[in-house]
């Protein structure tokens, strides 16, 4: 969400950079709305604000850190008056931490305020800044989220949906946003479907979400989704309307949110995240056996995978390996040696399992292959006979540009060498991924359709779904190639 800046992390996983939800015409809503970002906590653990308005004023609370350091207090609560509400918890990319860049943003428009909290990336949000600044504009941020705010401010439509709807109809992109106005709530999601959103009832009231937890954990009736390319407008007294301003496109939702992303109790594009992940694993067990003694996940993401893999090969699923649920993020210690040593203290071998066995680890990606290479070494260390390394998705071969913190290029293991290489980087007995069409086969699709991808896969595959302006003018040597396909 923040500017697209070349992608810089210290980490070696890829990282959602966001998470929203909103809540109109209910008593409890700035509550309800806490609530619900703490079950989105997985998808950004930076910072978390909320934005309340009570029919006459809005107000906000900001701050960095988790949710329940900000918003557990019922002093903090009372702070947010009103029916409707709006949070947002992040992750940020190079150049975006700090306070000024905590969602929602807020500005005060000519028709009122005006609330938005984005999650998503909007690729030429570098392009229309400098449009805007030369025109008078002042920023405020370094988000790329307030450049939609500078066009709907600068619209000359009459109503705030109109003027909403001129802004995106010039920005390219993905986006699943949540905007409050004095008259109510706008949920919308960009034409391709590329981030989550998704809607449900509580009573008279209404929630949108990220992720469809979040309404499990607040006792919300699943509605569905947001469509892609739908806006829902809700008044204040929860009067519904959907409109669909803009060209109907084959969806593309990120398929990374089945492999990495949304928490495994979620649904997403109508398949349980857990059933998807299990049967990721089963496809991975078809396509690259091997013998061995044990099945290990690397916690927590490659437990599902892990699940589905032992019951098709018929190797037994055991934990060699704990993870500390109590230590911080690998991607929060700056510099390499503080990096590595946090491995050590998130992961640990349970020697007694894996010593003397064949182990296959299950893992969701590849990223740096700097994590890999300490998995592989900590099995060894441990005893373990033989290490063959399994990944629940294809080769990480290309950034995104659409919502999801990744490193550069150059940085990514796999747009730098061929699957062998790799293998000797990490030092395992064999490496290999899942296919892209398994992929789509444990998403449900029976293959993926070249021509017409059902998913946004552009890490995997470099087809982008849109235009990438910024990446553009930047002249990066990535990105020079007609978009569709970028080299």
């Amino acid at each position: 969400m923040d500017l697209p800046h070349p992608f810089e992390s210290d980490g070696d996983t890829l990282h959602e950079e966001c998470g929203v939800f909103g809540a109109i015409a209910l008593d409890d809503a700035a509550a309800t709305t806490a609530l619900g970002l703490h079950a989105l906590q997985h998808r950004g653990q930076e910072a978390a604000g909320l934005v309340s308005f009570d029919g006459q004023e809005f107000y906000a609370r900001r701050g960095l850190g988790h949710v329940v350091e900000n918003f557990s207090a019922a002093e903090d609560i009372a702070q947010l008056p009103g029916s409707m509400a709006a949070g947002h918890v992040r992750y940020s990319t190079t150049g975006g931490s700090g306070l000024r860049n905590v969602q929602p943003l807020y500005a005060e428009l000519a028709a009122g305020g005006f609330a938005v909290a984005h999650n998503g990336n909007i690729s030429n949000s570098l392009h229309l800044r400098r449009d805007l600044v030369k025109n008078g504009a002042i920023f405020q941020s370094t988000s790329d989220t307030e450049v939609i705010i500078h066009l709907v401010a600068t619209s000359r439509y009459p109503s705030t949906l109109e003027r909403l709807v001129d802004a995106l109809r010039l920005v390219e992109g993905a986006y699943a946003l949540i905007v409050m106005t004095p008259n109510g709530m706008i949920a919308c999601r960009d034409p391709l479907g590329v981030r989550p959103l998704v809607m449900g009832r509580m009573g008279d009231g209404y929630v949108f979400a990220s992720e469809s937890v979040a309404l499990d954990v607040i006792g919300a009736e699943f509605e569905r989704e947001v469509d892609p390319g739908e806006m829902i407008e809700i008044t204040l007294d929860g009067k519904m309307k959907s409109h669909r301003p803009f060209i109907a496109q084959n969806p593309r939702p990120c398929i990374f949110e089945h492999v990495y992303f949304s928490r495994p109790d979620s649904v997403f594009a109508g398949r349980s995240v857990y059933e998807a992940r299990k049967e990721i694993g089963v496809e991975l067990a078809r396509e690259k056996p091997v013998e061995a003694d044990l099945v290990i996940p690397v916690p927590d993401s490659g437990v599902p995978a892990a699940i589905g893999y032992a019951q098709e090969s018929g190797i037994p699923f055991e934990l060699g390996i704990i993870r500390s649920h109590y230590v911080g993020r690998t991607f929060i210690q700056p510099g390499d040696a503080n990096r590595h040593s946090s491995v050590k203290r998130k992961h640990n071998a349970n020697r007694r399992l894996v010593e003397g066995k064949r182990i296959v680890l299950i893992d969701d990606s590849i990223v740096r292959g700097t994590t890999s290479l300490k998995i592989v070494q900590m099995m060894r260390d441990a005893g373990a006979k033989e290490v063959h390394f399994r990944v629940a998705s294809p080769p990480t071969a290309h950034s995104c540009y659409y919502g999801v913190d990744t490193p550069e290029r150059s940085k990514l293991l796999a747009a730098q060498m061929e699957v062998e290489p790799m293998r000797e980087f990490i030092h395992a007995d064999s490496l290999a991924f899942i296919s892209i069409d398994g992929l789509y086969r444990a998403v449900g699709a029976e293959k993926r359709n070249n021509a017409c991808p059902q998913f946004c896969d552009a890490c995997f595959s470099g087809d982008y779904p849109t235009t990438l302006t910024d990446a553009t003018d930047r002249e990066d040597p990535q990105l020079s190639l007609p978009v569709g396909k970028v080299a």
